[in-house]
Formats: C-alpha cells, sequence, structure tokens
C-alpha cells in the first residue's frame, strides 16, 4: 500500500519567512509551490524548487487568486476567463523555474478560496481544468472527495489524485473543513493514525464526530505550523509501521 503526502511550500515573500521548507522536505514526496500571487515570490521560487530537486520531491504548482493582503484566503468574483489566465500565468513562471532545474512539474493543487470555489462551482473548475489540459493534459489536479472539480476530472479525462487532510478536519463527504472546529490538533500521534485510518480502512472521523468515508491518494500536511516537521515526522513513522510506502503522487495515478 501507497501514499502520497503534500505540504504547500515556497510562502515566504520579500523578508517575510513562513514554514521550515527544507525540514518539510525530509518527509514529503510532492512539493505545492506558491507561484507569487497569494505568496512567494521569484527568488523563493528558485530557491524551493532547488530544494525539492536535492531532496528528490515532487513539484507542483500552488496557484492561488490575486491576494497578498489575504494570502489568497478571500474569496473573488471573477470570470472563468481569468480563473484559466491565473492559473496558466503562475504554472508558466513555475514551469520556467522548474526546467532551469531540469525537473518537471508534477502536479497542481490551488491555493486557498481558489481551491474551494473549484471544489464548489463547475464553471471555475472547468476553467482551471482547460487551462491545465493546454499546458500539459498529464498533470495530476489535486481535488477533495465528492467534489465538482473530481467530477470534471473524470471527465476530461485529466487524471486527478484525492486529497486528505492530516492537519484539518472534514466534513460527512470527505471534503475539507477550511476553518477548524474543534481542539486535538496538536495530538500528533493522533493525527498520525488519523491519516493511517484514511489511508488503510478509507475512514476518518468529522469534526463533529461522525464516521464517514474517504478516497485518498493524497495527504496534506500545511507547512506553516510551526510544528508541521514534527507532525510530518510521526505521520511518516506512523505509516511506515503500517506498512505503507510514501511515495510521489504519479506513482499512484
Amino acid at each position: 500500500m501507497k501514499i502520497d503526502l503534500n505540504c504547500d511550500m515556497g510562502e515566504s515573500f520579500g523578508l517575510h519567512v513562513q514554514g521550515n521548507d527544507e525540514e518539510m522536505m525530509k518527509y514529503i514526496t510532492s512539493a505545492n509551490i506558491a507561484c507569487g500571487f497569494h505568496s512567494g515570490d521569484p527568488h523563493v521560487m528558485r530557491e524551493t524548487v532547488a530544494l525539492a530537486k536535492k531532496y528528490g520531491v515532487a513539484i507542483g504548482a500552488h496557484p492561488g487568486l490575486p491576494d497578498l493582503v489575504g494570502f489568497g484566503r478571500r474569496r473573488m468574483d471573477c470570470t472563468a476567463s481569468e480563473m484559466k489566465d491565473f492559473i496558466t500565468y503562475q504554472m508558466g513562471a513555475l514551469r520556467e523555474f522548474a526546467r532551469a532545474n531540469d525537473v518537471g512539474i508534477q502536479h497542481c493543487k490551488p491555493h486557498g478560496a481558489m481551491y474551494m470555489q473549484a471544489m464548489e462551482d463547475r464553471e471555475v473548475a472547468r476553467a482551471i481544468l482547460e487551462a491545465i489540459e493546454e499546458i500539459d493534459k498529464n498533470t495530476i489536479i489535486f481535488a477533495v472527495n465528492n467534489s465538482v472539480m473530481l467530477d470534471e476530472a473524470v471527465k476530461m479525462g485529466i487524471p486527478v489524485a484525492k486529497e486528505g487532510y492530516a492537519d484539518r478536519e472534514h466534513t460527512a463527504d470527505g471534503s475539507l473543513v477550511l476553518t477548524r472546529k474543534s481542539g486535538n490538533l496538536d495530538d500528533f500521534d493522533r493525527m498520525a493514525e488519523r491519516v493511517v485510518r484514511m489511508v488503510k480502512e478509507q475512514k476518518v472521523v468529522t469534526y463533529d464526530d461522525q464516521d464517514a468515508s474517504i478516497e485518498v491518494e493524497t495527504i496534506c500536511i500545511h507547512g506553516d505550523n510551526p510544528d508541521a516537521p514534527k507532525l510530518a515526522k510521526s505521520v511518516v513513522s506512523a505509516l511506515n509501521q503500517a506498512g505503507v510506502e510514501v511515495v510521489p503522487v504519479k506513482q499512484l495515478i
């Protein structure tokens, strides 16, 4: 049994440093690299791509809405054409840094509000997928269970990885709770065991204590928490003890 671990990275900007990217690279297999709209800058993008190559971590684009002030977490009323151009522009920027390091782009995981809009709004999902199809139809898109993004990707023949979360909560349909609703998210052993159960049993306890079904090919650990490396270490250890191999998502899709 195998699973991918992904992390949002390269989210520092200018003098603002966020996350311990190099430490997280020791545990993850796929890096979602910010492309400059919600955070990240050219210097940080170059460094993060180089780090991923150093540690053998697969590279993915992490495009967001053009909202540096709100860190891309505020919804924007954009046309489908605008959404498509946001993806094309940001993936193009990352692709050149990847090319300079002689590596490719494995996947795309939209950030924050763009991600959530794409899971719920079929027009937004379709716009993002059309951009990916034009850039490279073999690019893997990340999506939550039972989302319109997942549905549209399957229809279009674009490879899609179903995503679960180590450090966020889930709803009854396997989707993400963007804002944490309960405590106990600093118990790393408990969180790691939850990940193991998602992978091996396809089950997760929701934020309101319901037992829900979930399918996962990739698990996200957010890197902006100072304790993220501790959680990542616990998750990898628990997965290994359970006989689960951690590999880049391209080996699963």
